[in-house]
């Protein structure tokens, strides 16, 4: 069974490597549909971390780098239940301004 399981981890990850690393280098094309939910999240981000950058640009990248690093983690087959779970988490304000 672990050749199975290697193999879908392997090709659900490559989604979120692709889609994280195109959307990193080009954040610009979905600041228009992430900024509604930005701007509810971005009151408490300053609230809780202050030196925090809060635009709409910059969370955009920091959910794309999530989503490289932790689609990089589940296909290697490191950390793959915090990779999981962070990738669960990445996919809440992506649905949210979908």
């Amino acid at each position: 069974m672990k050749p199975v399981r290697t193999l879908a981890r392997v090709m659900l990850s490559g989604i979120f490597v692709v889609s994280g690393a195109r959307n990193l280098q080009n954040p610009s094309r979905l600041v228009p549909a992430a900024k509604p939910v930005t701007d509810r999240v971005a009151p408490l981000i300053e609230r809780t971390w202050s030196a925090v950058p809060t635009d709409t640009e910059t969370l955009v990248r920091v959910n794309s780098a999530v989503q490289l690093g932790a689609g990089l983690m589940l296909a290697t087959g490191r950390f793959t239940r915090p990779a999981a779970l962070l990738l669960a988490g990445t996919l809440v304000p992506t649905t949210a301004a979908g």
